[in-house]
């Protein structure tokens, strides 16, 4: 079927990362299956984290569907682009409508992007992960892709401005090896997996990442743990 919406945003979106010279490292792109159902599963620090973790499997001429809280999908604006580019809703208080469709397109061999944690980490660090995407990856039979995000919080992330001028902001991106779900496993288990190879992942991301602050006030977008300012995981709390 012609994708009439998705391909013309990405290629709106390849424009604007141009127009905002836009340092993009991806490593990892063939760990994502050129056929087949696979479950993208990344880390998530930015409102644009979803354009990002779709741009690591174009290589592989995939498209990705991403699982996205309803509220997404009724704006005026962005609910025609979310339900042209075929992504599922998920309401929370009734998330088994979305599970299904979910399972439904990774049966037909779809790619579904999830973010276990569910919400933007504003420590930038790895939040606990849900066994959603675990759970799917058993049902469907297929494998769960790691990967992991860095540099994309500085563009736009939650309690802070949006930053899209031309800044030359670099942005790291690394796919792991498929991380495989037994249905004789439990899904705790392996999300626990999981999560451990997308903090490496992560933790790969920013040893590559290219630049450091340029001053104190700068500091805001390194974790504590690095020797930033942005707030740990307990002080959220």
């Amino acid at each position: 079927m012609a994708e009439l919406v998705y391909r013309p945003v990405i290629g709106a979106a390849l424009t604007m990362f141009k127009a905002l010279d836009l340092k993009i490292d991806i490593q990892g792109s063939e760990n994502v299956p050129r056929t087949g159902g696979a479950v993208l599963v990344s880390n998530h620090i930015s409102y644009l984290d979803f354009i990002f973790t779709g741009l690591a499997a174009r290589p592989q001429k995939r498209l990705v569907r991403f699982m996205a809280k309803d509220s997404v999908f009724r704006h005026k604006v962005s609910g025609p682009l979310m339900r042209g580019m075929k992504h599922i809703p998920v309401d929370r208080t009734r998330g088994e409508a979305a599970y299904r469709h979910a399972l439904d397109s990774l049966r037909s061999g779809e790619v579904i992007g999830v973010f276990p944690e569910a919400t933007i980490s504003q420590s930038f660090t790895l939040k606990s992960f849900k066994s959603g995407a675990a759970r799917l990856a058993q049902d469907a039979g297929v494998p769960l892709i790691p990967m992991a995000l860095w540099g994309t919080q500085r563009l736009w992330t939650k309690g802070r401005p949006r930053n899209f001028r031309r800044s030359h902001i670099p942005v790291t991106i690394r796919v792991g090896e498929p991380v495989e779900a037994p249905t004789d496993q439990y899904a705790g288990a392996i999300t626990r997996r999981l999560r451990e190879r997308v903090q490496e992942l992560l933790e790969a991301a920013q040893r590559a990442y290219p630049v450091r602050p340029k001053d104190t006030e700068d500091t805001w977008w390194v974790p504590a743990h690095l020797g930033g300012t942005a707030p740990t995981a307990a002080e959220l709390r």
